[in-house]
């Protein structure tokens, strides 16, 4: 049987498709992972000084606001967003996750430089000045790698460079003090003065056992989404075979029920009371689960209710989009929930980190918005204003959205009488 030019590009049709998403999901993925600090931008970091100062030589002397100074030309402003606040706006910005960490200089910072210059030529026992960096763990391992990086960059600079005005401040008071030009510090002084500061690395809250290191939020989050994803896909495909739109196969069972007089409307509000109904059987099979492998989960109703409300969410409009796009739904609410979704969540790489498409990507993005949330109940005390707020929020919205065009256009194709019926290929009566 020859093959003709038409049965060519029918078969040739699922290749082209095939290809094309996987351009796009390598594209996604390798793209927010390839390179993550070449991408970098706005990466928010706090600076607090509390540095009162001290009297050296009679004169009042701040080194800490020189530190400041230095850390603020330093770090490259391109990439990171240095945010200098007091103590009780960094414990706000922590709390609500908007920092990934900070630089704290203590109030005592220029009277411990000034006792250990003094400590290098005097006897006694003397303390290095501290610079203390304050992790956010909750806000992501890797996002604490980047921070560190900076910081430690930063700092090391910083410290070289008071090194090198004290050296020159102490060597001064000696030679003054003694009276011989030439006399000098002893080895050991030198060296500890030369980088005199010690940077001691915290985290301002730690994760508690059974967090994933910080990766239990994000997981969490996949979960639901795929709970709503393939709930809605496996729905809509069984209530399809049930009322005779699609022919029900098991292995080599196979049976095509006649198709059942219903409208679009109708078949739809069906698909999404069985997915009010499971939503909840879910959410909790999740919540149980997670309680015997040992997750830490601190508030446990919050995480089950907002986990109803994700996944009916994420159900409810991919059920709407199957009804409008058919067999073609499926594919895009592949690409819209999985696709784009991950690498736009932020959850494993900060969304700082990735090509700003992908921060575009993720003010609308599902994962995204889900994912803020569930991190807030777990990490973050379940505070609105550390993202759950905004992932109720976009939630509901996203449920609006998904109601209103499922609804809208199959009564639109109800009243075009464009109906599901075997042998139809226009759709038409």
């Amino acid at each position: 049987m020859a093959i003709t030019v038409k049965d060519l590009v029918r078969w040739l049709r699922p290749s082209a498709v095939v290809a094309a998403l996987a351009a796009l999901l390598a594209t996604m993925y390798l793209g927010y992972i390839v390179d993550p600090e070449g991408n970098l931008h706005d990466f928010p970091v706090g600076l607090v000084n509390l540095d009162v100062g001290d009297v050296v030589g009679g004169q009042q002397v701040n080194v800490g606001d020189q530190i400041e100074a230095a850390l603020v030309q330093q770090i490259p402003a391109d990439t990171v967003d240095l945010r200098e606040m007091g103590l009780p706006e960094l414990h706000r910005a922590m709390l609500n996750g908007t920092i990934y960490g900070a630089i704290v200089i203590p109030s005592d910072f220029t009277k411990r430089v000034s006792i250990l210059g003094a400590a290098s030529v005097v006897p006694g026992d003397v303390e290095r000045p501290v610079i203390t960096v304050e992790t956010n763990p909750a806000a992501g391992a890797y996002a604490t790698q980047i921070l560190l990086r900076i910081t430690t960059q930063a700092t090391d600079e910083a410290n070289r460079a008071v090194g090198v005005q004290l050296l020159d401040r102490v060597q001064n008071q000696l030679q003054s003090a003694s009276g011989a030009p030439t006399t000098e510090l002893s080895g050991s002084s030198r060296l500890a003065l030369a980088e005199p500061i010690s940077v001691v690395v915290v985290p301002f809250r730690p994760l508690p056992d059974g967090a994933g290191g910080g990766l239990s939020a994000f997981f969490y989050t996949l979960l639901l989404l795929l709970a709503g994803f393939t709930g809605a896909m496996i729905i809509h495909s069984m209530v399809d075979s049930s009322l005779g739109f699609a022919p029900t196969e098991y292995g080599p069972w196979y049976v095509h029920y006649p198709p059942t007089p219903i409208s679009r409307v109708r078949t739809l509000l069906i698909k999404w009371g069985i997915l009010l109904a499971v939503a909840p059987v879910v959410s909790g099979v999740y919540l149980a689960v997670a309680t015997l492998l040992g997750m830490s989960i601190q508030r446990a109703p919050m995480l089950f209710l907002y986990g109803v409300l994700a996944i009916v969410a994420v159900g409810v409009t991919a059920l709407s989009i199957l009804a409008i796009f058919g067999a073609a739904g499926l594919l895009v609410n592949l690409v819209l929930f999985i696709v784009l979704g991950l690498p736009s969540a932020g959850g494993t790489v900060p969304i700082e980190a990735t090509p700003r498409a992908m921060e575009w990507l993720s003010t609308f993005e599902p994962m995204h918005q889900i994912f803020v949330a569930v991190r807030a109940i777990l990490y973050y005390d379940a505070r609105a204003s550390s993202g759950l707020a905004h992932g109720v929020w976009m939630a509901l919205l996203g449920l609006a959205i998904g109601l209103v065009i499922g609804l809208v256009a199959t009564s639109f194709y109800d009243r075009k009488g464009l109906e599901r019926r075997a042998g139809s290929t226009s759709g038409t009566r």
